[in-house]
């Protein structure tokens, strides 16, 4: 399948940014991606699930047997389209929008997908938030308090909420970044943040070990979602991902299988792991 695109250099002025005004779409599932069953009689909790990566972990977990609760800010359109794409593959979906900044609301949503699904099986620990500033100098507090209660505080929240109901054989599994490897000059809080969620997956399974409860993270390169266009200029956007070794941006589907794989059967014998989806850039992990 033919993944290079042409981005247009398009931008949006709302953020995270809206997946159906964006041209060309991304592609969320391969057509001749065959469901296998290895998540059948499993419910996942997705934050950020409405779009880009999250729909795509959405569908992939769908169509390999789990219903979904979707978590997001305020997309409806985009999470109505990511449900009837769920519902497309016989799985139920529970939309869940808030702002999981607010704790409250982070303890509300789990309660929300234990109420109706009964158990939380797979928690994706996904939604993030980045502020392009060229200056160290320019980073407010107030971005700074932003950024990392949404891209690092929640993911402990959402845990805290959910573990008390995990299994055995249950997981986690958190979305870092290329940026916590080789780091970012103008993410310098985003890419913070997402430094922390390694040392927190590592420290995590490192934890939960002994209850069997796995925990793993994703750390994608430039993956052509709707928080591109709505973060860079038309400049950035137009050279997006053209500066890995495959010179193209990735696709949401080819992530989502990172997450089908971690959240299954076929990585029991993996926790603590990052997995890097990054258009073939060598870092150490």
């Amino acid at each position: 399948m033919n993944y290079d695109i042409d981005t247009k250099g398009q931008t949006q002025d709302v953020r995270p940014g809206i997946e159906e005004e964006m041209d060309p779409k991304p592609i969320y599932i391969r057509e001749n991606y065959r469901g296998s069953g290895k998540l059948q009689g499993k419910t996942a909790l997705i934050t950020g699930g409405d779009s880009g990566i999250g729909r795509s972990v959405a569908i992939h977990f769908a169509r390999e047997g789990a219903d979904v609760a979707i978590v997001y800010l305020e997309e409806n359109e985009d999470a109505d389209k990511t449900k009837s794409l769920v519902e497309a593959e016989g799985k139920a979906c529970l939309l869940i929008p808030g702002d999981i900044r607010d704790e409250n609301f982070c303890k509300d949503a789990v309660k929300q997908t234990l109420d109706q699904f009964g158990k939380i099986n797979i928690l994706v620990n996904n939604a993030a938030e980045q502020h392009p500033k060229d200056d160290v100098r320019e980073i407010s507090t107030q971005q700074l308090t932003d950024t990392f209660t949404t891209n690092i505080f929640s993911f402990f929240q959402f845990t805290q909420a959910v573990l008390s109901q995990m299994e055995e054989g249950d997981s986690i599994i958190n979305t870092t970044s290329i940026t916590a490897y080789h780091g970012s000059p103008s993410l310098l809080d985003y890419s913070s943040t997402k430094g922390a969620i390694v040392a927190y997956t590592r420290s995590l399974a490192d934890n939960l070990a002994d209850k069997g409860i796995r925990v793993n993270a994703v750390a994608p390169g430039p993956i052509w979602t709707p928080l591109i266009p709505s973060t860079f200029d038309s400049e950035r956007v137009e050279k997006f991902g053209k500066d890995t070794p495959f010179k193209r941006p990735g696709q949401p589907c080819e992530v989502g299988t990172c997450y089908v794989f971690l959240a299954s059967e076929d990585a029991s014998y993996m926790s603590g792991q990052v997995l890097h989806p990054n258009g073939g850039q060598v870092i150490n992990s």
